[in-house]
């Protein structure tokens, strides 16, 4: 039977609920008539939903222990609106609170498994667009799927996820069809140490970043009184387990927020979920540049350790923003993964937001995209993908060429030119005319580049006025 799909804030039917069956979430169901509730459960975290407005819910609360993550998906708007996220059951036992964002769930003893919402709590949130992390489920990877030898910084492999190197080790990245069974991601990004470094020098790093625009992070009214909380969430996994940090640095205002989390158990999916608080220093600016950085520390020199871990907004200062982390560079075959990343506005994580494919890409394409195949380097030897157009030399024998880009791109993007043989070098293209029946790789720049598209300038070798194509690769870059 297919699985039934549901959005946040949806008020399910008595129809609807008598509808649902176990194996529509593989889940142990404690009820599914109107008014009451299905409880599931997914990987360790135990699912609460129910159908319509009441404040009282009907559970089977031998399915809860204490230290449960309860996420709740749909509480119904009625008396009650709780906005979709997770809460802790703090005991299984007798009367006790189960904090859930600023509002409580009230849990009762065992014997009379009620679960009682607090009405003051009322708050909505959309079901789309939540997440502004792009690529989170790391599904697109235009460069490659694996790099070797990495000891600099820039884009690898996942699409929006930076490298930030210094100094530390070397390394192969790579986007593994690995992520914890259940979840319904498919795909992790993997950095893997290659040579270690043991003793980092003072101002050594790594870390893994992603930059975000500031026009996209309107949503959180930082720098106002009406600021609010970032809940970040993802699936991670590492061979040594130990203290890592999770940061947002504030590149506008020159503040920055750091949490540590725990990886506990070697070789095995985790899920965490960190709140950072709000701000009402510094607003974002609404522009297309990089306001701020989402950064995944796998270690650091003392010049970012030595300090103290903040917990709350600060100005940005160095020795703060790692404290604590583990060295992942110490031992060759170190690893670690991630999968699953979500960054949005609130106090509590929702589940992660699962996405159209073609939206995915058509984001990843607004910072980078190319002629070449996803996965297929640069200067590769191939013609799948290759860009060719009709063309007529000038008297110099130029040959221009439009390329429109597959999106508008986040600015002006920087542009590299290849043959379609690898051997032929970059900067070329080939031109196929009466005088150059076989073709001629002649000298190829962009002009009149803007974010739509380009001219490319091919030379024929300077036959005026004759007629032919061109064809080549091109890629196109506007990274922050």
């Amino acid at each position: 039977m297919a699985i039934q799909s549901f959005s946040v804030g949806q008020v399910l039917t008595s129809a609807q609920m008598s509808a649902l069956q176990l194996n529509d979430y593989n889940q142990t169901v404690s009820t599914k008539t109107a008014n009451y509730v299905l409880v599931a459960t997914d990987a360790g975290t135990k699912i609460v939903m129910n159908s319509a407005s009441a404040t009282t819910i009907t559970v089977n609360t031998s399915l809860f222990a204490a230290g449960d993550t309860l996420t709740i998906l749909n509480i119904g708007a009625g008396a009650c609106t709780i906005t979709p996220g997770t809460a802790t059951v703090s005991s299984a036992t007798s009367l006790v609170l189960v904090q859930y964002g600023s509002g409580t769930l009230y849990f009762t003893s065992a014997g009379v498994s009620v679960f009682q919402a607090n009405s003051s709590v009322s708050t909505t949130i959309s079901d789309t667009n939540r997440n502004v992390i792009i690529n989170g489920a790391m599904q697109v990877a235009q460069r490659v799927t694996s790099q070797a030898s990495i000891t600099a910084s820039t884009y690898y492999t996942a699409d929006r996820f930076l490298t930030s190197l210094s100094s530390l080790g070397t390394w192969t990245q790579s986007v593994e069809a690995d992520a914890p069974t259940g979840s319904g991601l498919r795909k992790s990004l993997k950095m893997l140490c290659t040579t270690a470094d043991a003793s980092p020098a003072a101002g050594d790093f790594h870390l893994i970043q992603q930059l975000i625009e500031g026009q996209n992070l309107q949503q959180f009214a930082k720098g106002t009184a009406s600021a609010k909380p970032f809940a970040l969430s993802f699936w991670v996994k590492s061979n040594v387990t130990g203290t890592y940090i999770a940061e947002l640095n504030d590149s506008d205002n020159n503040r920055q927020v750091s949490f540590a989390y725990t990886v506990s158990v070697s070789a095995t999916w985790e899920k965490k979920t960190i709140t950072f608080p709000a701000d009402i220093t510094g607003a974002f600016d609404n522009d297309n540049a990089s306001s701020l950085g989402c950064n995944f520390w796998l270690g650091a020199g003392t010049s970012w350790t030595s300090g103290t871990l903040q917990n709350t907004w600060v100005s940005n200062v160095s020795a703060n923003r790692a404290v604590g982390q583990t060295n992942l560079a110490a031992a060759t075959s170190n690893y670690w993964q991630v999968t699953g990343v979500q960054l949005e506005v609130g106090s509590v994580p929702t589940p992660f937001e699962f996405e159209n494919i073609g939206e995915t890409i058509a984001k990843c394409e607004r910072y980078y995209q190319k002629s070449y195949n996803d996965g297929v380097a640069v200067a590769t030897n191939t013609n799948n993908g290759l860009f060719g157009t009709g063309s007529v030399g000038n008297a110099s024998g130029l040959h221009l060429n439009n390329v429109y880009f597959k999106v508008d791109m986040r600015t002006t993007p920087t542009i590299q030119l290849w043959v379609e043989a690898a051997t032929g070098g970059a900067g070329f293209w080939t031109v196929f005319s009466s005088p150059q029946p076989s073709g001629y790789n002649g000298g190829a720049f962009p002009i009149g580049q803007n974010t739509k598209g380009m001219v490319v300038v091919v030379s024929d070798g300077g036959y005026a006025w004759q007629p032919g194509s061109s064809r080549g690769h091109w890629e196109a870059s506007a990274e922050l």
